[in-house]
């Protein structure tokens, strides 16, 4: 067995691999540059997990609006308050005379969807308007109510393509959209909040 001088060894260890002062500085960068990663990783989750359940919602209004004109009866989505957010489910009209709140109570208008909240979704997303946030008309102070479609909460979309009027505020912990629909032609818009420009934009 050959046996190497201590500084020969030294020498050879080196050569090896890393001393442990590399080891330590490399540590060191990697962990800052995470640290500072985690930031900005989770306000793209939430950007895109916000996004994602505008256009989930606007899907939804889409199909309803589909169904409608396949079974030539009005289908509203119903949006229920509960503890913390709403509940949303779909609706046919059982009797000719449109969805009503007293008719799904008396299961005259049938559920045609089961009821799902977005936050099981999409964790961390819920309905409502930011704090401080212009609404998509540009008008401040109108409260952080995410669901602005009538006392009701049924948004109706008719046989003939058309439906109810209103607008949809789904909110991340920063990020802000909202879902429009306009009630002549039935059509559906998404909009984003941009903090630059203090404005509604098209994403």
């Amino acid at each position: 067995m050959v046996r190497l001088r201590p500084d020969v060894r030294a020498l050879v260890w080196c050569a090896r691999g890393f001393t442990v002062l590399e080891l330590m500085l490399a540590s060191s960068i990697v962990l800052i540059v995470a640290a500072l990663s985690v930031p900005a990783t989770t306000g793209v989750l939430d950007e895109v997990r916000t996004g994602m359940a505008a256009r989930y919602l606007e899907g939804r209004i889409l199909d309803a609006r589909a169904a409608a004109v396949r079974r030539s009866a009005p289908i509203a989505l119903r949006f229920e308050a509960t503890d913390a957010d709403y509940r949303v489910s779909g609706y046919l009209d059982g009797n000719g005379n449109g969805v009503q709140s007293a008719e799904i109570a008396a299961r005259i208008d049938p559920e045609v969807t089961a009821p799902q909240r977005i936050g099981h979704l999409f964790p961390g997303v819920t309905f409502g308007l930011l704090p401080g946030l212009p609404d998509v008309d540009g008008a401040r102070a109108t409260g952080t109510d995410g669901v602005r479609i009538g006392v009701s909460r049924l948004l109706t979309l008719g046989p003939d393509g058309t439906s109810s009027s209103g607008t949809l505020y789904v909110r991340g912990r920063r990020a802000q959209y909202a879902i429009r629909v306009l009630g002549a032609t039935g059509r559906t818009r998404v909009l984003r909040f941009h903090p630059g420009t203090m404005g509604w934009v098209v994403p």
